[in-house]
């Protein structure tokens, strides 16, 4: 970092830290990506880096953004903007020098916090007050900063669930519900990323039913039938949430994947996670337990189970006792029936079967020996 504050100053560049890694750094929390504002044309900062041999990549140049790369770390810069024209779902820019016309093109006040490289904080709209209070609230009047991108209604409700404390701001809320209604016209992919990342916060409960409430999940997930169960599953969850496991507790059907246009792996572990075929059982012994997790493997099992929150028994005996047996495979194979003399075909997968069944009923104990002997009293009986 000080290597690339040192080039970018001696190409008279100014440059601030900017948005999250000021916000978290207020609150203690952990840093993820740092990026930085800077008050020169993208050409001038390239032109600047280069200079100092650090290795430049145009990610956002028509955007004012570029991507330094030091170390194999990744650093944004983007230079000082002002809107010339917005649909609500991109903006034309132009480049600015002035630091004030840039915050107020943001979202939210604890959003365009600027800190110098001394640590001196540039706050125009006293973000650091709002941030500590847990309130999010938009930058100026909330119906314009809205139209000017509309998803600004799902991060409104976004970043209450990470930085919010109750109530919510009622100007914003009130906006977020007066244009909710245009939330239809998002791609199904921004709808997604923002959803999931809601969804990852610790406790998002509370902003998910506010959603409801404002209308904001009428077009995306009209399906939202409560909280009762998302709440029960953050609890079991502890400190691992999983936001698609999230989305599971809240929706009866996998069909919102396809409408969120969800990845294929996503797509397919809705599907189990919700399909009825894959029920589990907790009220039954070690034995019973070790069967249902060879059947759906370790981490489906773990999710239907953490998801199960009405189901009797022990959940966490049987979360644990899934992430510390590891499901064998089975001993014997369709290479062995075919040296016992049978042809291949849809006989042998049937006698294969049957050993499975009595291999695991016999809760795994048989080993490969054993499981050969079942398999030649099943060719010959046939």
């Amino acid at each position: 970092m000080r290597r690339l504050l040192a080039a970018l100053a001696q190409g008279g560049v100014g440059a601030r830290f900017v948005g999250g890694c000021v916000r978290d750094t207020l609150l203690g929390r952990a840093i993820g990506d740092i990026d930085l504002a800077v008050d020169k044309p993208p050409d001038l900062v390239v032109r600047a880096l280069e200079a100092a041999t650090i290795k430049v990549v145009p990610t956002g140049i028509k955007h004012g953004t570029v991507t330094a790369v030091i170390e194999r770390r990744p650093f944004e810069l983007t230079t000082l903007r002002r809107d010339v024209e917005t649909d609500g779902r991109r903006a034309v820019v132009a480049f600015t020098d002035d630091w004030l016309i840039d915050a107020s093109r943001r979202d939210f006040t604890f959003n365009a916090l600027y800190a110098a490289s001394d640590g001196t904080l540039f706050d125009p709209f006293d973000g650091r007050t709002d941030l500590a209070a847990g309130r999010v609230r938009f930058i100026g009047d909330a119906d314009r900063r809205i139209a000017e991108d509309r998803l600004r209604v799902l991060r409104f409700f976004r970043f209450y669930a990470w930085f919010g404390r109750p109530p919510l701001d009622g100007a914003g809320f009130a906006a977020c519900r007066r244009n909710a209604a245009t939330l239809g016209a998002l791609s199904a992919e921004r709808v997604a990323k923002e959803l999931l990342r809601l969804l990852a916060a610790p406790a998002p409960a509370d902003a998910l039913e506010a959603m409801v409430e404002a209308g904001a999940l009428d077009h995306w997930l009209p399906e939202v039938f409560g909280t009762r169960i998302l709440r029960a599953l953050i609890d079991r969850e502890g400190d691992q949430p999983d936001p698609l496991r999230r989305l599971a507790a809240i929706v009866p059907t996998p069909v919102v994947a396809k409408r969120l246009r969800l990845s294929t792996q996503e797509t397919l572990r809705l599907e189990l996670m919700l399909s009825p075929e894959y029920e589990v059982q907790l009220d039954g012994d070690a034995r019973n337990l070790r069967a249902q997790v060879y059947r759906l493997g370790t981490s489906l099992f773990v999710d239907r189970v953490l998801l199960a929150v009405e189901a009797p028994g022990d959940w966490r005996a049987a979360v644990a006792l899934a992430r510390s047996w590891t499901p064998p495979d089975l001993p014997v194979t369709g290479a062995d029936a075919l040296k016992l003399g049978l042809k291949p075909g849809r006989k042998i997968g049937q006698l294969l079967d049957a050993v499975e069944r009595w291999w695991i009923a016999g809760d795994f104990a048989a080993d490969r020996a054993a499981c050969l002997v079942e398999l030649e009293r099943l060719v010959a009986e046939a």
